[in-house]
């Protein structure tokens, strides 16, 4: 394998950690555009009963191969190296610059629901059902209220299952997913504890949520790859119309309607003129144009970063085609 090879690889996974990390932006999309999608499905669904048996005979050179091992390694340390750039940088990026990074991300779903629309090659009544189909869910569960979090660890192993679906499912953020779930705050809170102080309460809470997502992956993928072998076309409509619901969720201008706040622990209706708590859960927003914003719309660098974003999946298919050339 070539150096070129490994260093594209983890880059790659870098890129997934990173969107893995913020709510409404799905790794996968970063693993189908990047060409990798299929194979990651394959080496994920590759972890079956041989696999097992391999690994517990202590064949581990033929496990290793049988999983795509050299693959999904290199993928892995990308994306921890992701996960902690994300952690530590991006949540600063969204507390400062909050309209440009996520009109970043809007450009870039935009961008992605083109990209994947264009690999169908079929197109009927049956793919635009699909696509409807999943707009309609997505958009709907952008509705959905967050949930209130908990630190006890079957629940937090049943939320890795539930949101790791998310990563190996484009349009689908595993962030957003354990945002409706309530458990954004305290994983994201424990993976910081983790890298900062390595207490053993954040230690037990990451082990659990890693536990949940072996389960997820191993599971998911096998539903996901039946999906794309017996009804492609249908399945990348319906992961075109998650990308589109998925667009309300990111909007970059967004006003706080009502929130909880956590020291009253009381439901407050948002008030410009006053001063937010420091312990908040957000419970409505709404969508606004930059002239409804409360605060600084930074319009003109808000519409640059989304072209930005818009951009970039082009250019990465552009420089992956000619990879293949």
């Amino acid at each position: 394998m070539s150096n070129k090879l490994n260093v594209s690889s983890v880059l790659k996974g870098a890129a997934m950690g990173i969107a893995e990390v913020i709510p409404g932006v799905s790794g996968g999309t970063i693993a189908f555009i990047t060409g990798i999608y299929e194979r990651l499905i394959n080496a994920i669904k590759a972890v079956d009963a041989k696999a097992i048996k391999l690994l517990f005979s202590f064949r581990l050179r033929e496990f290793y191969k049988h999983i795509d091992g050299p693959f999904l390694l290199l993928l892995g340390i990308g994306m921890v190296i992701g996960i902690g750039v994300g952690v530590l940088g991006v949540g600063y990026l969204l507390e400062t610059y909050p309209a440009p990074v996520w009109c970043f991300f809007f450009g870039l779903i935009i961008a992605s629901a083109i990209y994947i629309a264009r690999q169908i090659t079929q197109w009927n009544i049956g793919t635009i059902l699909a696509i409807a189909i999943g707009t309609a869910v997505a958009l709907g569960v952008t509705y959905i209220s967050p949930a209130e979090g908990s630190d006890h660890l079957l629940w937090v192993t049943a939320c890795g299952a539930i949101a790791i679906s998310a990563l190996i499912l484009p349009g689908v953020s595993g962030s957003f997913i354990l945002l409706l779930l309530g458990m954004y705050t305290v994983v994201r809170g424990a993976a910081e504890e983790l890298m900062l102080n390595q207490s053993s309460e954040s230690i037990m809470i990451i082990l659990a949520f890693i536990v949940g997502c072996v389960i997820g992956l191993v599971s998911f993928s096998r539903v996901l790859s039946y999906a794309f072998k017996h009804y492609k076309n249908s399945t990348l409509g319906i992961l075109t119309g998650f990308m589109i619901g998925s667009l309300r969720k990111i909007w970059p201008w967004r006003n706080i309607e009502s929130y909880l706040d956590k020291e009253d622990m009381l439901i407050k209706s948002y008030d410009p003129s006053v001063t937010l708590p420091e312990e908040i859960q957000v419970l409505k927003e709404m969508n606004v144009f930059p002239d409804q914003f409360n605060g600084d719309p930074q319009t003109f660098i808000t519409i640059a970063a989304g072209l930005m974003g818009f951009a970039l999946i082009f250019i990465l298919d552009r420089m992956d085609r000619s990879k293949a050339e």
